[in-house]
């Protein structure tokens, strides 16, 4: 299996980036690590040798990117207001750095977001927000509604509100749309969401596919068994 590693100072984050690639060749999967997770974490967790067949089939190529939650969402000392702007310099370093990266390296036409987890919201939001720049989104056991207090996950904007987090909050933003150029690039979406029955953000998810079904944007969601809430399940 190719395995490269690439690293870079990135002027939009004002920092050093990393990232992994995995395959030569086949639809180009831009995938989010966990919550606070590293750009190694899908390989440590075996999902990189669970997806081996169609790797060294030339069916998938991974761009395994790193996070920087702990300077975003996460970043508790910090005003909501600035852990948002931190989030659009990642999505801005995501979109002007690592998509023409994936670009260069695979003409292949098809690109796919996906994470588990948060890095489930990472996938949708940013797919959502930029679905002209994506074909699919696979995500699993997400939050799309990060104003939620669920269980031991906070409202992570802590009240805190503003245009910023109206717009990176598909729960918020979805209900709202009625570009018909944005919902046709949304139609044209393959959506995969799947969550266990018994996690945490289950009303949430079932909520996101409603307001998809209310804009007529075809998609799938799968509920497993159990609290799922972990790419280990």
């Amino acid at each position: 299996m190719n395995r490269e590693y690439h690293q870079w100072y990135s002027h939009r984050l004002h920092r050093d980036m990393e990232l992994l690639v995995f395959g030569h060749a086949g639809a180009k999967v831009l995938v989010f690590p966990t919550r606070c997770g590293r750009f190694y974490e899908y390989e440590e967790m075996g999902l990189v040798e669970a997806l081996r067949h169609k790797i060294d089939q030339g069916f998938l190529q991974l761009y395994c990117v790193d996070s920087i939650d702990e300077e975003s969402f996460y970043c508790c000392w910090n005003h909501p207001a600035d852990r948002v702007h931190r989030h659009m310099q990642y999505e801005s370093y995501l979109l002007h750095e690592v998509l023409p990266l994936m670009w260069a390296k695979n003409s292949h036409p098809c690109v796919i977001s996906h994470g588990c987890s948060f890095g489930a919201f990472h996938a949708l939001n940013l797919a959502f927000r930029h679905p002209q720049a994506f074909h699919k989104v696979a995500a699993l056991s997400g939050r799309y509604d990060l104003t939620l207090s669920v269980e031991n996950f906070r409202n992570l904007l802590d009240g805190h509100y503003d245009e910023y987090v109206y717009f990176n909050n598909p729960s918020h933003f979805v209900p709202n749309l009625s570009d018909p150029c944005v919902l046709d690039q949304l139609r044209r979406l393959d959506i995969v969401l799947a969550v266990g029955d018994q996690d945490p953000f289950l009303d949430n998810n079932r909520q996101i596919s409603e307001l998809l079904w209310q804009k007529e944007v075809w998609h799938a969601l799968h509920v497993w068994q159990g609290r799922a809430h972990s790419p280990k399940h």
